[in-house]
């Protein structure tokens, strides 16, 4: 493709994502958050921030990958005194997990509802907080039309939203800048050393708003997301040996 035209198609893609609802970020960039490879899918290289990313989770173990890798997403955000409302009605995370990734539990505010549409209601007002760095919401289903006004919550005060949808009755169309469904991998040892190697996930960029989906084996080391090398991964065979 000529560099003209290359030029033209990255000008509209800039116009065309204020008309979807997403606006100019605040409080950082991919840079900031050190994603590795996964970046070169966003517009511009960048991780979107004041929008709303949807996570599917097929059973409990997804929920728990997915909540890790969210705090990876968000520790260097949380590091500059950011605060994080995180709803739900039955928390699967253990709060102190959270310094894993350089988040200090009182950083998080945990809010439990007994009923969805009670956390979709709060989910909502929170993402109006401009005083909020992020805001996590444990949910079954999401239509578009609640998506919808989440998004546009969140392009007004730049809050960013996440969603774990544990085991969806249906896969729908939402207004979700982006879909992931993350799941662990095991860890790698050295030969004959005890111990619990580095957290690695598969992370599935399902969907992506003018960007491009994919799937990466990354690990948490030294603070920061790093993609696994081919070697360094572990065959499925030997999975059950090694965890």
């Amino acid at each position: 493709m000529a560099p003209a035209k290359e030029k033209i198609i990255e000008q509209l893609r800039k116009d065309i994502l204020p008309m979807q609802g997403y606006g100019s970020r605040r409080n950082g960039s991919i840079s900031d958050l050190e994603l590795g490879p996964i970046k070169e899918s966003f517009p511009g290289a960048s991780f979107p921030l004041a929008a709303i990313h949807e996570f599917f989770c097929m059973k409990g173990e997804d929920v728990v990958a997915s909540s890790g890798f969210i705090a990876g997403i968000l520790s260097p955000l949380m590091q500059k005194g950011g605060v994080c409302l995180w709803i739900s009605n039955s928390r699967k995370i253990f709060p102190i997990g959270l310094k894993t990734f350089g988040i200090n539990p009182d950083q998080v505010i945990f809010v439990e509802l007994q009923k969805e549409k009670d956390i979709l209601w709060t989910m909502e007002e929170a993402l109006k907080c401009e005083g909020l760095t992020a805001v996590m919401g444990e949910i079954k289903d999401l239509n578009f039309n609640t998506s919808r006004r989440f998004q546009l919550a969140a392009d007004k005060s730049r809050v960013t939203g996440f969603i774990l949808r544990l085991n969806p009755r249906i896969v729908n169309t939402t207004a979700c800048f982006t879909r992931w469904k993350i799941s662990s991998l095991p860890s790698l040892l050295p030969d004959d050393m005890p111990g619990v190697g580095f957290i690695r996930w598969n992370a599935e960029l399902l969907k992506v708003r003018n960007g491009k989906p994919g799937s990466w084996s990354i690990e948490w080391f030294e603070g920061r997301f790093r993609h696994i090398p081919v070697n360094e991964i572990i065959p499925f065979h030997q999975q059950k040996k090694t965890g």
